[in-house]
């Protein structure tokens, strides 16, 4: 498989992945509870503009709107016979726009969880979250992705099928984790324990890392753990822009293009490869971290405590601080109230 983020990683160092989709497509009008997805044919011109304006920031990677591009999630939408279509126009779309870049942007894939619970916990089964996987990746590759990008993640078996997917697809893959449970994922795997996800796979991923979560500090925090485990790996970190805050009805972010600016510094220091921004991220954010990054020389790696002292106290306990006997009860009472 031809691997875009490795040829441009050893040209350029670090990576800038970009920010938030939905968040920008909520400035743009998107409802609440409607599908992103389905702005790829009803309002294209949207989804380009949302691409162009990380572009125009700097955003060296930028990830296709096809998070929730699997049968399992379009069903809510009544569109899980559309997913082939849906998901190559929303990589054609992102590969027109990284096209008259003028230089070298990667269209990655993005590929969210199906939001159903694997076999036993579940019904759904190993193969047919490959199957759905699999129906998805064509889509992205048929559009022109070059990557699968595999994010939001909580489940190991689900990023195995995912995975798995795109190797049988024919594109490279991505993987990331949201350390979001008292520094794990909802089912309980820690930071540390990222690397060996899909290992004995046909294919090793191009990087893995952590996206989403609850803040800066905590996506930082999981990195140091990550990049203690596997020093040489490439890390990625996509963290969301500060903390969320109800306004009424309505999901504010705390984070400012200056405190982005410092998480992105943070985050080389601490070991990451490729840098971007996920829920709260503007365009104003991520050009204060393409200005931060191509400024900043590598510094000494830094300790939580020097994370909470610049970016903000941790929203969660560290993975250190939760075993998985805490994570398996609190899947147990999540489903409980289910």
């Amino acid at each position: 498989m031809t691997n875009p983020i490795e040829a441009l990683l050893a040209e350029k160092g670090v990576l800038l992945a970009d920010g938030a989709t939905g968040t920008n497509l909520f400035a743009m009008g998107l409802e609440s509870g409607d599908a992103p997805e389905l702005w790829n044919e009803t309002a294209p011109e949207k989804i380009a503009a949302l691409h162009q304006g990380f572009v125009d920031a700097g955003a060296d990677i930028i990830l296709t709107n096809s998070f929730g591009g699997t049968r399992h999630r379009l069903k809510l939408h009544h569109a899980q016979d559309r997913v082939h279509e849906l998901n190559r126009l929303a990589a054609e779309i992102a590969v027109a726009v990284a096209d008259k870049a003028g230089r070298k942007v990667v269209v990655a894939g993005s590929v969210g969880p199906t939001g159903e619970l694997l076999q036993p916990l579940g019904a759904l089964t190993y193969e047919e979250a490959v199957e759905a996987f699999v129906e998805q990746i064509e889509g992205l590759k048929a559009g022109g992705a070059q990557v699968a990008w595999i994010e939001t993640m909580s489940a190991v078996d689900e990023i195995r099928a995912a995975a798995e997917a795109a190797i049988r697809v024919g594109l490279p893959y991505t993987y990331t984790g949201s350390f979001d449970t008292a520094g794990r994922t909802m089912m309980g795997l820690a930071p540390k324990d990222i690397h060996g996800v899909t290992d004995g796979l046909a294919e090793a991923p191009v990087g893995v890392g952590a996206n989403c979560g609850v803040g800066a500090s905590d996506i930082l925090a999981s990195l140091l753990d990550m990049s203690a485990a596997r020093p040489d790996a490439t890390i990625i970190v996509k963290g969301n822009c500060g903390i969320p805050e109800f306004r009424g009805t309505e999901i504010h972010y705390s984070g400012t293009p200056e405190l982005m600016a410092d998480y992105v510094r943070l985050a080389v220091d601490g070991g990451a490869r490729i840098v971007g921004g996920c829920c709260g991220t503007s365009f104003e954010h991520l050009a204060a971290m393409r200005k931060a990054l191509d400024a900043h020389t590598r510094a000494e790696r830094p300790s939580v405590e020097e994370v909470v002292a610049r970016i903000g106290p941790l929203r969660n306990k560290q993975a250190a601080q939760s075993g998985a006997a805490e994570g398996e009860g609190r899947r147990e009472r999540r489903r409980a109230r289910a």
